[in-house]
């Protein structure tokens, strides 16, 4: 069996989505666990505990679990956790001489886990191969006014130079990371993320509606953790500006308290908008309910001025769900824009606004678009991502399939 060493340093699979710090990252670790547990192998997810009793263990699969570690204070902010990478270094090399484990390979997600994984991977002796789903650089030339920590784009440097291999989801992503951190193009490998096409389906749209308290109007759904760069500021905007908007309801689902700036501007914009009763703020809730809000939608909106991937617009297409988006690099690479949905050039309200007429209009299209969404969200189930992410294991790990450090 091949035994695995993942790295999430700020941000524990498990946590509840939407919330700070939790979301398609963890989504995306989490499934290519279990279908490389599926395929043999056994995966340890290491990440920072966020329990006061430190240290402890969790099964969330057969041959998959998530080992806490100590690594600062538990609420600490992830801007702030570079410091702690030794500590949570240690902690991990630790676990694994205490339980004398061996691993092939790490695999590392997200800059702050980049950084770990590069120093485990030289003190194991095995490869690293990293997976950064969003980089400083990208963000901060999406949107005016981000801000990233300092150090963050050296380090970023400094993990594509060392690490054996890099995953990115989209071609445009691979394109940027080369062109921006002139990182080699020959060791990123592209796998687009996948979704759980057996939770995410097509159900009665009633009935979630139902089950949702939901009225019987035309219902505009995003999804995502409530911060500036999602772009919900536009989506309220571009509702504001349409002509029958009694018939219409947008709801946003994300958040908690920790959003409550970002929350309170976005509630502030839609009193001073006149929408009112028209627009529904609901915090994070489960994949389970998720799907039910997808079910109960006309049409998915996702504004954002970044997205590495997008998951939620693919969830919302396996629902049966026409998505507009940003044509930005995640979205760009699955929604084919007048057939599942429209991409949307320009971050601005009018775009969305006129692709929100024209669908909030006509049911026959969103029905055709619907059926299209998910026949090609059929093509990304998880199942596929963990073939392929085998792949790029395959592509590093030369040789007896077997960890080259000893277990003491």
């Amino acid at each position: 069996m091949r035994n695995i060493a993942m790295i999430t340093m700020h941000s524990c699979p498990a946590g509840r989505l939407g919330t700070r710090d939790v979301g398609g990252m963890n989504v995306y670790v989490t499934h290519v666990a279990r279908e490389l547990a599926k395929s043999g192998c056994r995966v340890d997810i290491y990440t920072r505990s966020d329990r006061a009793h430190g240290q402890h263990v969790a099964e969330i699969t057969p041959f998959v679990r998530v080992v806490h570690v100590e690594a600062g204070p538990i609420d600490e902010s992830k801007d702030a956790m570079s410091g702690h990478v030794p500590t949570f270094v240690e902690a991990v090399d630790g676990f694994r001489r205490e339980h004398r484990l061996m691993y092939e390979l790490v695999h590392s997600h997200y800059w702050l886990s980049g950084k770990a994984g590069s120093e485990l991977s030289k003190r194991w002796g095995v490869p690293h191969v990293t997976m950064f789903h969003t980089t400083a650089l990208t963000k901060l030339l999406a949107r005016i006014g981000e801000q990233e920590p300092e150090g963050r784009v050296e380090s970023e440097r400094e993990v594509m130079a060392a690490a054996n291999a890099i995953v990115v989801s989209t071609e445009q992503e691979r394109s940027d990371i080369s062109r921006l951190y002139n990182s080699e193009p020959a060791k990123i490998s592209v796998l687009p993320a996948g979704v759980d096409l057996e939770l995410f389906r097509p159900t009665d749209k009633a009935e979630a509606r139902r089950s949702l308290g939901l009225p019987d109007r035309n219902i505009v759904l995003s999804v995502g953790r409530v911060e500036p760069l999602k772009g919900f500021d536009i989506l309220l905007q571009a509702m504001a500006s349409l002509d029958d908007r009694s018939d219409n309801m947008v709801v946003i689902v994300g958040g908690d308290e920790d959003a409550s700036p970002e929350l309170e501007r976005l509630r502030e914009l839609s009193r001073s908008l006149g929408l009112g009763d028209d627009v529904l703020f609901t915090q994070a809730v489960s994949q389970e309910r998720l799907s039910m809000y997808y079910n109960a939608a006309d049409v998915f909106v996702m504004p954002s001025y970044y997205e590495s991937f997008g998951l939620v617009a693919l969830e919302a297409m396996a629902c049966g769900v026409p998505v507009i988006a940003s044509r930005v690099s995640g979205p760009r690479s699955f929604v084919k824009s007048g057939v599942t949905g429209y991409l949307v050039d320009r971050r601005c309200p009018e775009p969305f606004a006129q692709r929100l007429d024209v669908l909030l209009h006509n049911p026959m299209l969103r029905e055709s678009m619907g059926r299209a969404a998910r026949s090609h969200a059929e093509k990304l189930g998880w199942d596929m991502v963990g073939r392929r992410t085998l792949d790029v294991y395959d592509s590093v790990t030369l040789g007896p399939r077997s960890a080259s450090i000893a277990a003491g």
